[in-house]
């Protein structure tokens, strides 16, 4: 693991640690359910990112920033909180973020 975080360091990538991909993050946190539908929830534009909307799965976010999700009948205001290798357990997830806003419905 050491000599992986020397590589990614070496490339001038960041440390796993630091930052994750948007789609993953929303998929380890149990936003969505599979992986692919957190992709389709970026690329169709329903994420913003600190304000800025945003439609690559591919972006990396950082702990602090701050995740406004608009799902079907609710608006999730999510802080990032943390990070996970692996998808975990509902429990496990909800370290992940801290619910900034109330769930607002249509």
């Amino acid at each position: 693991m050491a000599k992986r975080k020397e590589q990614e360091e070496g490339r001038g990538r960041t440390p796993t640690t630091e930052r994750q991909r948007l789609d993953k993050w929303l998929w380890h946190a149990r936003v969505v359910k599979a992986r692919t539908s957190a992709a389709e929830l970026v690329e169709t534009g329903h994420v913003r990112i600190n304000g800025v909307r945003e439609k690559s799965p591919g972006h990396a976010v950082k702990i602090g920033d701050v995740l406004t999700i608009a799902l079907d009948r609710t608006v999730r205001v999510l802080k990032v909180a943390a990070f996970n290798e692996r998808r975990g357990d509902a429990a496990s997830a909800r370290v992940l973020y801290e619910e900034l806003g109330e769930a607002k419905r249509n």
